[in-house]
């Protein structure tokens, strides 16, 4: 069982599909569940991650400078199969220890957003790993945390705010920074690839099955469809100015601004119009393309 203080965390978790006040408020934050070592048991741990490429995240073994290794650390040395809560999605995963210069990297990444990483490092003589966590590729559709489709669009959403929301505050507390840093960076393309997939889902399954269910909303869906592509011109343009090599946050956040303004009104307009008619529906099928809908696990 996890101690008292996890276990709160992963209740909170689980019933706010991942949304946690105290300790871990506005962190990014998943649920990692590995299998003992010596015993074969499941143990569920509330990690803090930070987003990587292509849908892949990672996590630090930190134990908060110990001495020792965590032990859910030293339980996917043993047996890399972990399943991984994001919030909005539960999937099954690969735990890949990094190593060499790709660990070096990952690691100066996760420094240059937080210095607390290299406290951590300083307290302890072990080179403090960092984990990627991959997803497995399943057949059929993503395991969404919800009831119902209504539900699943909803949690998606919220996922997508969260995670644009966390983005322009990280942007505001950087802005006197020279440059934008490597993770910062990260961030924002991984949030643009998770919207793309996840507008390009609704596209190609979810609005031409409800639009064969329900003809009288097309119009609805033609200008759903036409937000889609306005968003995605807003998208490339944040992703524009990101890859910039002299990108700083003074440029990124008008941008960032615009996005939320406009994903805000059409998310909130989709909700209104979808939502009803996908409500009572017993769970999501195949209308979402793939779990990279959600923003960098994210």
């Amino acid at each position: 069982m996890p101690n008292p203080f996890n276990q709160q965390v992963i209740d909170e978790f689980r019933a706010s599909h991942g949304e946690v006040g105290g300790y871990f408020e506005g962190a990014r934050l998943i649920l990692l569940t590995t299998t003992g070592a010596r015993t074969g048991t499941r143990h569920t741990t509330p990690l803090g991650y930070l987003p990587d490429v292509d849908g892949t995240i990672l996590v630090i073994a930190s134990a908060g400078g110990s001495p020792k290794h965590p032990d859910w650390y030293r339980n996917i040395t043993a047996d890399p199969r972990v399943t991984v809560e994001s919030g909005a999605f539960t999937y099954e995963a690969e735990a890949v220890v990094l190593d060499g210069e790709e660990r070096e990297r990952a690691f100066a990444r996760a420094v240059e957003s937080d210095p607390g990483w290299a406290e951590y490092q300083a307290k302890t003589d072990r080179t403090i790993p960092v984990v990627a966590l991959r997803e497995l590729p399943v057949a059929g559709p993503p395991n969404i945390n919800a009831g119902s489709m209504g539900e699943a669009l909803k949690v998606v959403h919220d996922a997508f705010r969260r995670e644009l929301s966390l983005i322009k505050k990280e942007l505001t507390a950087s802005g006197g920074r020279a440059g934008l840093g490597a993770q910062l960076r990260v961030n924002c393309l991984a949030f643009c690839q998770g919207l793309h997939n996840h507008h390009t889902g609704e596209d190609m399954g979810l609005f031409p099955f409800l639009g064969e269910q329900h003809p009288e909303l097309a119009p609805a869906l033609a200008r759903l469809h036409e937000e889609h592509e306005r968003i995605a011109a807003l998208v490339e343009d944040l992703r524009r100015v990101v890859t910039d090599e002299h990108a700083d946050p003074v440029a990124v956040l008008p941008e960032v601004e615009r996005l939320i303004a406009a994903l805000e009104a059409h998310l909130t307009y989709e909700e209104e119009q979808l939502i009803p008619l996908l409500d009572g529906a017993a769970k999501p099928r195949e209308w979402e393309a793939e779990r990279g809908s959600e923003p960098a696990a994210s």
